[in-house]
């Protein structure tokens, strides 16, 4: 089965599954994301079809929630957290690193589909902050060198 066959029969079996909830267009975003790590394009004239909505709706409501993925993410998930707590303890000038050292920016993923960077409001290590994520390890008071050591280590370890 070619890919874009496997796209169409995972997402019509998760749109199967799940039209008839009450508000199923986010249960069914949902679906997807958690079975392909995004939704894709493709996917937008099957849901609008199934609920009966425009695919401007639908597109809407992928754009308009930022954990909706539209491509397809790296590898690790990089969350840097933007809370308060986190941007007074120089989580901005973290920011401003972690985007320069892989060379994109928030929504994004590296060229070599290694990592992708997401924003995250609150990771709750306030008490040590400036706070990232990489899949489930939290990690607390990153600096630019600390953030240099555990990327390099997580290449080195895939």
């Amino acid at each position: 089965m070619t890919e874009s066959g496997s796209t169409q029969s995972t997402v019509q079996e998760i749109i199967a599954a799940l039209k008839d909830k009450p508000g199923a267009l986010l249960p069914i975003l949902h679906g997807i994301q958690d079975a392909m790590g995004y939704i894709p394009a493709e996917s937008v004239p099957y849901i609008a079809t199934a609920l009966s909505l425009s695919r401007a709706e639908v597109h809407g409501v992928i754009s308009f929630y930022h954990y909706f993925r539209d491509t397809p993410p790296g590898v690790q998930t990089i969350h840097l957290c933007r809370a308060e707590s986190c941007q007074s303890m120089g989580g901005r000038k973290l920011e401003e690193h972690v985007k320069s050292k892989l060379g994109i920016d928030f929504h994004e993923t590296t060229a070599d589909g290694k990592f992708s960077l997401e924003p995250v409001y609150c990771l709750g290590n306030c008490a040590c902050s400036p706070a990232m994520q990489i899949g489930k390890e939290i990690y607390g008071r990153v600096s630019a060198d600390s953030f240099d050591a555990v990327i390099n280590n997580t290449e080195a370890s895939a």
